[in-house]
């Protein structure tokens, strides 16, 4: 339908009043227009939020780029004033404070920040100590940040002050034991902290120990946040790094840096227990290797996990029930240090830093084969070793 015939019909018998009130609905019409295209384009737009080590190449820390899940199109929006080694991000759920780990060795810290969506900018609000040297994963949610040291062998729970700020931490909780590679497992080190479903427990998993811890949390108590209610042990030598919930919350998936492995447990009420294992290495692989991250696309049905050392690549997995997981294949990253990698919230593609090569790669998904395709863009940035997506409009009115 032509709409302008429709409302310009008869135009020239329309008397003066008749004219301007038809005016008056071609203005109306045209701004609901507007409107609605502006509205459909910010649907479109997401805020990428990557943070960096800073000890290796020029880095400000923490950057925040716009992504157009349309067309993968990438703009840098702003930057963090310069800040150490924020290996390791979390937005707030309102989108109003971002936190940071700063990993530094013995010298190590926490920051947070206030966050504004629309401008992208992160404004320091504190720094803490973490308590432990190298944090490399942390949580938060409405009361808590919660913080893995590594290289501390520890968790570290911090307040959260009205402001968004930090507290000083309200609670430590240190790991012990070692595992059979001397090398890498002499002693504990924390490489995640994570949430159930429900928010009624934090799993931790420890490199170290070859352990996954689970913790009864209370979020409101004083001292006793965290207090331990199971673990479960793993290979021995197998080195757990990342987990992902299956969707339903009824499944989890544990990537191991140091054998390669995937384990698949039910859970239940914080409870383990094992029920499938794999591996993300291609058949024969003989070179080094050191699994990365690991996540689950927006629709629940696949599995990724990035592998490092002379792999360099993607595994994909179709999920499978009973949390079985069959393997699709591998994808060759275009880079070195696949240390991150992110799905953006619509399916339609992954992007994946790495920490060698200094840049981002982005890979589209088939949304019903799950595999990764190169997109032919991609971007450079110092060692992005984190990578989360926003919404600008996240903040709850």
């Amino acid at each position: 339908m032509n709409i302008n015939r429709v409302i310009l019909k008869d135009y020239k018998y329309f008397s003066s009043s008749e004219k301007l009130l038809h005016m008056k609905k071609v203005y109306l019409l045209l701004l609901f227009t507007i409107t609605v295209t502006s509205m459909q384009a910010q649907k479109n737009i997401l805020n990428l939020i990557v943070g960096t080590y800073t000890n290796s190449c020029s880095s400000r820390g923490i950057y925040v780029y716009e992504f157009n899940t349309k067309k993968a199109q990438i703009r840098l929006k702003k930057s963090s004033d310069s800040i150490t080694s924020p290996s390791y991000v979390s937005l707030s759920k309102d989108g109003k404070f971002l936190y940071a780990v700063n990993e530094n060795g013995k010298e190590s810290t926490v920051s947070s920040f206030a966050f504004d969506p629309e401008s992208g900018k992160p404004s320091t609000l504190n720094i803490v100590d973490s308590k432990g040297a190298d944090p490399c994963h942390l949580i938060n949610d409405d009361n808590n940040v919660i913080v893995a040291n590594y290289s501390g062998g520890n968790i570290v729970v911090f307040g959260k002050n009205e402001d968004g700020s930090l507290t000083e931490a309200k609670q430590v909780v240190q790991h012990y034991g070692k595992g059979i590679n001397a090398d890498r497992q002499e002693k504990a080190h924390v490489h995640m902290v994570y949430f159930s479903p429900d928010k009624k427990y934090i799993l931790s998993n420890d490199l170290g120990t070859d352990k996954v811890y689970v913790y009864n949390y209370n979020p409101t108590a004083a001292s006793e946040i965290l207090t331990l209610k199971d673990s479960v042990s793993v290979t021995p030598g197998s080195g757990p790094r990342h987990l992902k919930f299956s969707k339903n919350g009824k499944y989890v998936y544990l990537l191991q840096e140091l054998n390669g492995s995937i384990t698949s447990f039910s859970y239940l009420d914080g409870k383990l227990t094992k029920v499938f294992e794999t591996t993300i290495l291609e058949k024969d692989f003989k070179g080094t290797f050191s699994s990365a991250d690991i996540q689950i696309s927006p629709n629940g049905k696949f599995l990724y996990a990035s592998n490092r050392g002379e792999a360099n690549n993607i595994s994909v997995f179709k999920i499978k029930k009973k949390g079985r997981l069959e393997l699709k294949g591998q994808t060759g990253t275009l880079g070195k240090g696949p240390r991150s990698f992110v799905i953006d919230p619509t399916g339609k593609f992954l992007l994946v830093g790495h920490q060698y090569t200094n840049n981002i790669v982005i890979f589209k998904i088939h949304k019903k084969k799950g595999t990764l395709t190169d997109s032919g863009k991609s971007f450079d940035l110092c060692s992005p070793v984190c990578l989360i997506f926003s919404e600008p409009s996240e903040v709850k009115k």
